[in-house]
């Protein structure tokens, strides 16, 4: 495509084009991806600026330079206001606007979004739809899985991998939207048909600083990307009103956007829903091997039987029924889509064994979802609960204490240990989590006083995440439940600038298979 057909979607500052008018034939925001004829993205990031790598773009061949700082340079610059949102408007425009060619769902909130992504593409999979899902797992479609490097990509990526599932035949699309991705501009351009909100609680204030700047970012998806656009008129909104900013949100939504259409979740019971959601959850029993429901919706109920575990796994399925019931799909599609779907991988994720103990790996890294699993798990088991988890480094800090007190306050035992530690020391980490362990915890333990069991409330600090798992799951007896939360699907921990394979799931395997060996000796 030429260069001023694809700069027809940004308002250009200022144009040094030496009347050259070149054929773009790739897009690039990393100098040391550029090809010859590429258009080059100087993008100003948090760590490096794109600015410094101008030289090395030109060098490899591109064709012309977005910038948004004046560049003195024999080449074609267009200077523009953003070059964040010129990337995110000529990407659309280079790859064809794909997604007004798709019907997308986008999902944004604090928890839940993974597991909404899979159980929606389990129910359009039961209704013959073909799906792809981009979000924190891979992105996937027409039985192919990539690695995702961020849960969001960035909106160059994000437009050629939605280019990529058109080709395929892809009609529906599950897109999971971070408040990074609403702030830095990602998916300006990616016309969305629904939008869901799921939750909203402390997570990412190291980059948004307070809460307030959080849920700004987290509206933005609903004030702006589902008013605006070409899909504006017919967009719909998906809001889980079982927390109080999914009330007030469907409120203000409906009060301010009378073209926008609102569809409330709710629980029968639920403290502070009003009781006029258009589709409740209004029956639930649950245990450790899966949760049964039934669902009030304007087309008829819903019923089903999930292998999820957890209360609060049931906002999840409520809000995939409810973007079901806004696809005008039947009951029995959105019934069988939740109960031909098994589990998200770490995500509650089951580690079968023989030994009688219940152990999950599990992707809570917030004071939230921590202590929604851990109520989840101590509802249901009878034995004692074993917590492992740490949390990451250059993250936000304030969330440590509180993810500190609700282990020590829901756990039988606490065992402290490492999670991405990045270039923080592990021990600084630990010690602002005991701030809050220490106070609802009693007793510390240590490698030695541990080794032949517990009976006390108390907490044990292990730094290495391998010897954690190894002690946490050991010093478990038949019909306990040992979570280790943090990490999940990950397959790696992220230790000073390396990243080193490990596996949550592999480890508590290894351990577990020891335990079945021993006890079949």
């Amino acid at each position: 495509m030429k260069l001023s057909d694809l700069i027809k979607s940004v308002t250009p500052v200022r144009i040094n084009d030496n009347n050259m008018d070149p054929e773009i034939t790739s897009l690039h925001y990393r100098a040391e991806t550029v090809l010859p004829g590429g258009l080059f993205f100087a993008v100003s990031g948090h760590v490096v600026d794109g600015h410094s790598f101008i030289d090395e773009a030109l060098a490899k061949g591109a064709s012309a330079i977005i910038a948004q700082k004046p560049v003195q340079k024999d080449s074609v610059i267009i200077e523009v206001e953003n070059t964040r949102k010129a990337l995110s408007a000529i990407s659309a425009r280079f790859y064809n606007e794909p997604s007004r060619r798709l019907n997308v769902t986008g999902i944004t909130g604090t928890n839940g979004k993974t597991t909404i992504t899979y159980l929606i593409e389990s129910i359009l999979n039961a209704a013959g739809v073909r799906v792809g899902v981009i979000g924190t797992v891979n992105y996937r479609y027409s039985g192919k899985i990539f690695k995702n490097p961020m849960t969001t990509p960035e909106s160059m990526d994000l437009q050629k991998i939605l280019s990529e599932m058109v080709n395929e035949g892809v009609t529906h699309v599950v897109l999971e939207i971070s408040s990074h991705a609403l702030d830095l501009n990602r998916v300006d351009h990616c016309l969305l048909n629904i939008g869901v909100f799921t939750n909203l609680s402390q997570d990412h204030l190291d980059y948004h600083r307070d809460m307030e700047s959080y849920w700004a970012c987290k509206k933005k998806m609903f004030y702006e990307c589902l008013t605006t656009g070409a899909k504006s008129g017919e967009a719909k909104a998906v809001i889980n009103c079982c927390n109080e900013y999914g009330r007030l949100l469907a409120e203000n939504l409906a009060e301010q956007f009378d073209e926008l259409s609102v569809m409330s979740l709710g629980r029968t019971g639920n403290e502070g829903s009003s009781g006029n959601e258009n589709i409740n959850l209004v029956d639930a029993e649950f245990g450790l091997n899966g949760t049964t429901g039934r669902i009030s919706t304007p087309v008829g109920d819903v019923t089903f039987k999930s292998t999820l575990v957890g209360k609060y796994n049931l906002e999840n399925i409520l809000c995939a029924a409810g973007v079901g019931i806004v696809l005008g799909l039947s009951v029995d599609e959105i019934k069988a889509g939740i109960e031909n779907f098994s589990c998200v991988p770490g995500r509650l994720e089951r580690i079968e064994n023989n030994t009688g103990r219940f152990v999950f790996v599990d992707y809570a890294h917030t004071p939230d979802a921590l202590e929604n699993v851990l109520t989840a798990v101590g509802d249901v088991t009878n034995g004692r609960i074993i917590s492992i988890f740490g949390c990451g480094g250059d993250r936000d800090m304030e969330k440590r204490p509180l993810m500190g007190e609700i282990a020590g306050r829901l756990s039988d035992l606490t065992v402290i240990t490492s999670d991405n530690p990045r270039t923080e020391k592990p021990e600084t980490i630990i010690s602002q989590i005991l701030n809050g362990t220490q106070n609802v915890s009693g007793y510390e333990y240590n490698n030695e006083n541990i080794s032949t069991g517990f009976e006390e409330k108390g907490y044990l600090v292990e730094p290495d995440r391998r010897t954690a798992i190894h002690m946490g799951i050991m010093v478990s007896e038949p019909g306990d439940t040992v979570l280790i939360a943090g990490k999940g699907h990950e397959t790696y921990q992220l230790v000073g600038k390396e990243s080193l394979d490990f596996d949550d799931r592999v480890e508590a395997e290894k351990v577990l298979a020891g335990l079945e060996i021993a006890g079949s000796a």
